[in-house]
């Protein structure tokens, strides 16, 4: 019969339903049926070995010493019985196997603490894994289990907020969580968004504006027109990936439970030796089996296969909780193998929203600064295009009253004209404008802009040229901190990959530090930059946010999207949603990734260590059971706990800095 051996990684979940948010956010330890169970085993034998010891009546300390195995050792018995009705060698039962080896030969003692120091064992491991279940599904306190929905006729209604649907309304409160993503109705606010955007201060909403479901309102009222149903609200988006996530495994892991398989059986091969082979020459066949029973439980890889996941699982768990959601394990170990990296720009390194930064009036015009833009916002007010709503959010951050506007029209790719104030005002492209007219300063002006990275847009008023405006994208905050960071973490200064045209995309590469830009790319153009990086020796990470980056992100090594501005194409095909948008996340994931495959690495070696020294200790000399015991499972809570470092704080703020460990 081929047996493998394995040991059921156990969680805290086991035995628990699933889904509803939980009452508390960090598992109480004694919740937790194996810490129960391990602590009523250490009171049973603490209270047998003073009796033992001081040559106490047998029948009192063989009680309870006897209530001892079966505290500690009925669960993982019976688990490792109907494992092997599966024809699974289960470690669990080689440990109380071993232990009523250890009592049959005379050794109650040993056997004994062999059973409390397994349990408590257990206990700490079930205890490190609840911490990373709790991370993830602490996530869900943020959505509300009730909402408050309103019908036609006012009246209200208290549902459970996993039963809206998309198209009713419900009335948020001041002080209440909002209950699905939406768009307000009615009413203004100011909500707290940190959660689901990263941004640090509350966020004025009114009617029009889009809300989050779990983000905290103010101390307004909104009603809110649900939008997306509940399963797909971006909350639950983010919990469904990173529950997805940690039900992966990472190459890694593949590779060492592949090669476990055979380990395991060279390792039952070898324990049946160590038995029956020294008999064989005269030695005592009770020391031959305790000795084997030694070598079986200090030769299980136990820590080997434990070794890789909490890692990479616990770095899953904080990139959620700071907004990024890595689909796999296998993600997240890929991303720590990245070195270099693409940027997209419109959307990506910028904001993905244009703004007015220049204001040029002409001098024969006789207008002011203010002046132009207003009667510009006037003409683009009923406009949709994002060019046209730049202008008026211009005129408004500047306190300027944005007029109404009549005979209004527009046409595509030319611009738009309307009646403000008495005036014909014309707004829209120099190229059109300046048909028919030759030479113009106001082109002088158009072009100067353009030659620093700017959209330019002409303002005709009653047929004359009166000035020009410069729009741009404006670059985020944090580019150039990112760009910084992902040089140092990779060795290589990220790359520009955008379809915008040469000088725009240099002017802007040129703030944000790079220098190595490529511009007027087609979506094809994208996934031939990525595939020569890809051939020159490079892992290439990809960063996105549109529909024209999707093939990019699919052919590069790793992709990330931007979620809060991306495509839903960009988004599932992305390896990675960075839901908050914040581009400084990049670096922070890349840099956490690579932390957990360096914790794999201490993780593999650890074992290694005390797996050779245990083995070689048990067949070169005489390895006491209970010490054998200890140091195997203590050497698998050591690698476990190493891993579960990654669930820190710490271990995020510091993520994105190149040489911290």
């Amino acid at each position: 019969m081929s047996f493998a051996l394995t040991r059921p990684a156990r969680t805290a979940a086991d035995g628990v339903p699933s889904g509803g948010p939980p009452r508390r956010r960090r598992t109480q330890v004694l919740a937790l049926p194996e810490a129960r169970w391990a602590a009523a085993a250490l009171v049973l034998s603490a209270a047998g070995l003073p009796v033992y010891l001081l040559d106490g009546p047998a029948w009192a300390w063989g009680a309870l010493f006897a209530a001892t195995y079966v505290t500690g050792g009925w669960e993982p018995g019976w688990a490792g019985l109907k494992a092997l009705r599966g024809r699974t060698l289960d470690v669990d039962l080689l440990m109380v196997v071993a232990a009523l080896g250890a009592a049959a030969i005379g050794q109650v003692l040993d056997g004994a603490l062999l059973i409390v120091i397994f349990a408590t064992s257990g206990a700490l491991e079930a205890v490190a894994t609840a911490r990373t279940a709790d991370s993830v599904r602490g996530l869900l306190d943020l959505a509300p289990a009730t909402a408050t929905r309103l019908d036609d006729d006012g009246t209200e209604h208290t549902v459970p907020a996993d039963r809206l649907a998309v198209g009713e309304t419900i009335l948020v409160r001041p002080g209440e969580r909002v209950g699905a993503d939406g768009r307000v109705l009615d009413g203004a606010s100011e909500v707290d968004q940190a959660t689901i955007t990263g941004e640090p201060l509350p966020v004025a909403k009114q009617a029009g504006d889009e809300v989050f479901a779990g983000t905290l309102n103010g101390t307004g009222a909104l009603r809110v027109k649900v939008e997306r149903d509940p399963s797909d609200s971006v909350i639950a988006r983010i919990v469904a990936m990173v529950e997805e996530a940690s039900e992966t495994k990472a190459p890694t892991q593949l590779f060492i439970e592949k090669v476990e398989q055979r380990y395991s059986a060279g390792m039952v091969a070898a324990t049946l030796a160590v038995f029956a082979v020294p008999p064989a020459f005269g030695a005592d066949p009770t020391a031959s089996l305790l000795r084997a029973m030694t070598f079986m439980i200090v030769a299980s890889p136990c820590a080997v296969v434990l070794a890789t996941m909490p890692p990479l699982l616990s770095a899953i768990a904080n990139a959620g909780r700071h907004g990024v959601l890595v689909k796999s394990a296998v993600v997240m170990e890929r991303l720590g193998q990245v070195d270099q990296v693409a940027l997209d720009k419109t959307g990506t390194l910028t904001e993905g929203v244009p703004h007015v930064v220049d204001i040029r009036a002409l001098r024969g015009a006789g207008l002011t600064e203010d002046a132009l833009l207003r009667l510009a916002a006037g003409a683009e007010h009923p406009s949709e295009h994002p060019l046209g709503r730049a202008i008026v959010e211009a005129a408004r951050s500047r306190g300027l009253d944005v007029p109404a506007a009549a005979d209004f029209s527009s046409a595509p790719g030319t611009g738009v004209t309307a009646t403000v104030d008495g005036h014909r005002v014309a707004v829209g492209s120099p190229a059109r404008l300046r048909t028919g007219r030759g030479a113009h300063p106001a082109l002088a002006v158009a072009e100067r802009l353009e030659e620093r990275g700017r959209t330019a847009v002409l303002v005709d008023i009653d047929g004359a040229p009166a000035g020009v405006l410069g729009v741009t994208d404006r670059l985020r905050p944090d580019a150039a901190a990112t760009v910084t960071a992902l040089t140092a973490l990779t060795g290589t200064a990220p790359v520009l990959l955008t379809g915008d045209n040469a000088r725009a995309a240099a002017h802007l590469a040129d703030q944000a530090g790079i220098g190595d830009v490529r511009a007027g790319l087609l979506p094809h153009d994208k996934v031939t930059a990525v595939q020569e990086l890809e051939r020159s020796g490079r892992n290439v990470l990809l960063v996105g946010d549109g529909v024209n980056d999707a093939p990019a992100l699919a052919a590069a090594h790793t992709g990330i999207a931007m979620g809060r501005a991306g495509s839903d194409l960009a988004l599932e095909t992305a390896g990675a949603v960075i839901v908050r948008d914040e581009l400084a996340a990049v670096p922070a994931v890349v840099g956490l990734s690579r932390r957990a495959r360096r914790l794999v690495a201490q993780n593999l070696a650890i074992a290694a260590v005390f797996i050779t020294g245990l083995v070689i200790w048990d067949l070169a000399g005489t390895l006491p059971l209970p010490l054998g015991v200890a140091g195997h499972e203590g050497s698998t809570v050591i690698v476990g706990l190493n891993g579960l470092r990654l669930l820190s704080e710490r271990a995020w703020r510091h993520a994105g800095r190149p040489g911290h460990r």
